[in-house]
């Protein structure tokens, strides 16, 4: 009896397995999907997804399946993108077609739908839609000028910092200035909280959406499982995500608004959209504010990440350093820091700026898009609400269009006679389509501020042990399955140039 049972489960099984195979050959109209691994039964390609430095693992594949990788997630399609032309095509000229996120379960339990609200993650709906609007209009490059003065202070207490306690700078990054002075007005001092909440929120969310991180993205109906069931591990994260996420969203706001009814608000994005409504009828002010709330908690660029990788550059690559100061030292002089009127004669600058971008992504999958709708590419059949992964760091660190791709090499971005080259394909750093990052014109005027001034006064080199021997340094990068990536930690020195230098750290920190 217990045989005849089997069989019969084993039959029923079967059926099911072709009927569904059936029916989605039916919905592809006769085009396979594009190539990939083989899938198992059930699982597909599960086991197929990596879990460490998934950029790499996939630029891998492509070299045996080709530029556009195909993987089956319990259901699931994952498509992964790995050449320029197939982001251009469909990220780009396609763009309304894969302008939506993945749905995530994850996202819509009840310990983490908080994290629902930020915008780079947010499904293509009307809020997604007002609050993209608002944030295109606050950093487009028109307003980014009228936050130099503010970027270009915030430079100057970086330096002072960096002068007073230099083996801290990797606190000194993390610190947030930037980011919270152009949003809130909000001037962070050593060891607050306030920037804590944000930091720590985005690290969890980073490691729980992309393709493979939770297991419940792929099988919903594990949202009802309860908590204590071993292998559900994102739960304890989510009960810590709920609380930040609330943090950095009402935190920074509320302190903005205490402010402007003091009369003791500073410039910034959130009290100038604040003041925008603050005559408008109850329910519609409420509307609208709740609308700054996300655009504004969404801000959190990857200057962190990449002004880590800065310092790891000049480390590793001193050639690299000693060129750019020269290029500082004959255009401006050592009399003064650097000004963004500077920049168009500092195209070894430029290129720098460009290369660390490029040498280090902060995000080298992206944020992940999805489809919205059925779509064929070159006679692949892509299905709606499919998962689309752009793998920027593939594109950006191919060895035939960028030789020797883990060299820091400024080079790259400049012509013969030294004038820089833009290469637009840097672009994809900051995402790609409807979705691309609306900071980024803020990301890269604060990169080349703060690049600029600590070449102009700071040499960075190795740190020394005891007996004075070198302290070697981990280039690698974070290589978890996370959205965002940073530098491992490494030790360095950082030292005035001279006493002209130091003079100038210090005159500037108190104008």
């Amino acid at each position: 009896m217990a045989l005849i049972n089997l069989v019969d489960c084993l039959a029923v099984s079967s059926f099911l397995y072709l009927f569904v195979a059936f029916c989605d050959n039916g919905r592809r109209g006769g085009h396979s999907y594009p190539p990939g691994p083989p899938p198992w039964p059930i699982v597909g390609n599960l086991l197929d997804v990596p879990k460490e430095a998934p950029w790499a693992a996939y630029a891998n594949m492509s070299k045996k399946y080709g530029d556009v990788i195909c993987l089956r997630v319990l259901g699931q399609v994952v498509v992964v993108l790995c050449s320029l032309s197939a982001v251009k095509e469909l990220l780009e000229k396609r763009g309304e077609t894969y302008a939506d996120r993945p749905a995530l379960p994850i996202l819509e339990c009840a310990l983490l739908s908080p994290f629902g609200w930020l915008l780079p993650t947010s499904r293509k709906n009307e809020t997604w839609r007002e609050g993209r609007k608002l944030l295109d209009r606050s950093l487009r490059p028109g307003a980014t000028i009228s936050y130099r003065q503010m970027m270009q202070e915030n430079t100057h207490r970086f330096l002072a910092q960096l002068l007073a306690t230099p083996r801290d700078f990797r606190g000194h990054i993390e610190a947030g200035k930037f980011v919270m002075s152009l949003t809130y007005g909000y001037d962070l001092k050593d060891g607050d909280t306030m920037i804590s909440a944000p930091v720590q929120a985005v690290e969890i969310l980073s490691r729980l959406i992309l393709p493979g991180a939770a297991l419940v993205n792929h099988l919903p109906f594990l949202r009802h499982v309860p908590s204590w069931v071993p292998f559900l591990s994102y739960k304890p994260l989510a009960r810590i995500g709920k609380e930040l996420s609330d943090k950095m969203k009402n935190e920074p706001i509320d302190f903005v608004k205490n402010a402007m009814r003091d009369g003791t608000a500073v410039q910034s994005m959130a009290s100038e959209h604040l003041r925008e409504v603050e005559n408008l009828p109850s329910s519609m002010r409420h509307r609208h504010e709740e609308i700054i709330k996300v655009a504004m908690g969404s801000i959190f660029s990857g200057t962190v990440s990449s002004m880590s990788s800065f310092f790891l550059a000049l480390v590793l690559f001193p050639r690299v350093q000693r060129r750019a100061q020269e290029e500082l030292d004959v255009a401006i002089g050592r009399d003064r820091l650097p000004t963004f009127d500077d920049r168009k004669r500092l195209p070894y600058l430029e290129a720098f700026c460009k290369e660390l971008l490029r040498w280090r992504m902060v995000t080298p999958l992206a944020v992940p898009h999805a489809s919205i709708e059925n779509d064929v590419y070159k006679d692949f059949f892509i299905p709606k609400g499919a998962t689309i992964v752009a793998n920027a760091w593939a594109i950006l660190h191919d060895s035939e269009t960028y030789p020797d791709p883990e060299d820091f090499k400024p080079e790259r971005f400049l012509d013969k006679d030294g004038s820089f080259r833009d290469d637009p394909a840097l672009g994809l750093v900051f995402g790609c389509g409807k979705r691309i990052c609306p900071g980024r014109h803020f990301v890269d005027a604060t990169l080349f501020i703060v690049i600029s001034s600590v070449l102009s006064v700071f040499n960075v080199t190795k740190a020394k042990d005891k007996s004075g021997h070198d302290i070697p340094v981990n280039a690698a990068m974070t290589v978890h399955s996370g959205i965002v990536v940073h530098p491992e930690k490494f030790e360095c020195s950082i030292a005035p140039r001279d006493y002209i230098a130091e003079d100038l750290i210090l005159a500037n920190s108190l104008s």
